[in-house]
């Protein structure tokens, strides 16, 4: 088994930092630089930032603000918000962005996901799948910050993502997001049923024994969190050592 990281997230709306509960990110929780300046020295693995109002406002990435962030942060960054064309992917790169997240823009242009992997490599290509469970039994994908249901399975995009060239799958439970009530197992677990590449849970972690049952019942290669770490005293770190006493093999710096 692969070594498990342990990504905070970030959401970047306007000025600041904002969290919430179901997609509502109302909540000001913080300021960008800040804290990833202490996400530096808590031995996170990687870090998230997503520009949650970058795709409403139809408006490009800010590529100056995250050249300022990539200048502080020492450790494997992902940019996503607001991603349309490989010139977006391309300046946000070259901005200091090590991976790109895309959500709304592949359920409209497919391709934009081959041709991002071919031309800058699969592994920098991270594709989001926000999703809600419907009344059939089924999970199905939501666009534009959850506003807009996608009449897609998750199981079946996840598979059409992979065969064109997604590095990683981002899968955020949207019923679930902020609540720290837990990840949605079952929803992660489908998605590594049927996906060879690395899978990354988001959505609803409170404890770090949440993270253990996505990593040791749903076989997630990743756990992404925010109110976690946000409102408690829980810190990656610890986590890590959490995860490692389990038995479950973590990055140590």
């Amino acid at each position: 088994m692969l070594k498990v990281r342990v990504i905070p997230t970030l959401l970047f709306k306007d000025i600041g930092l904002v969290k919430g509960v179901g997609f509502n990110s109302w909540r000001r929780v913080d300021t960008v630089l800040p804290a990833i300046k202490v996400y530096n020295m808590r031995e996170v693995d990687e870090l998230i930032l997503l520009d949650i109002s970058a795709s409403s406002q139809n408006r490009d990435p800010d590529y100056k603000e995250i050249e300022e962030f990539s200048k502080e942060c020492f450790i494997p960054f992902t940019v996503g918000g607001g991603i349309k064309t490989l010139e977006h992917i391309k300046l946000l790169l070259r901005s200091g962005a090590d991976k790109v997240c895309i959500n709304s823009e592949a359920y409209n242009n497919i391709n934009l996901i081959k041709e991002a992997s071919d031309m800058f490599g699969s592994q920098c290509i991270v594709i989001s799948i926000d999703a809600k469970l419907h009344e059939d039994g089924n999970y199905y994908c939501y666009s534009n910050c959850g506003t807009i249901c996608i009449n897609k399975r998750v199981e079946d995009w996840a598979k059409i993502v992979e065969a064109n060239g997604a590095g990683e799958i981002l899968i955020t439970s949207i019923e679930n997001d902020g609540t720290m009530k837990g990840y949605d197992l079952e929803l992660i677990k489908r998605i590594t049923d049927v996906v060879d590449i690395p899978v990354i849970a988001s959505g609803g972690a409170g404890s770090y024994e949440d993270m253990y049952k996505a990593i040791n019942y749903s076989k997630a290669d990743a756990v992404a969190a925010a109110s976690i770490f946000h409102f408690t005293e829980q810190t990656p770190k610890c986590a890590k050592n959490y995860l490692g006493l389990k038995g479950i093999p973590v990055r140590r710096t």
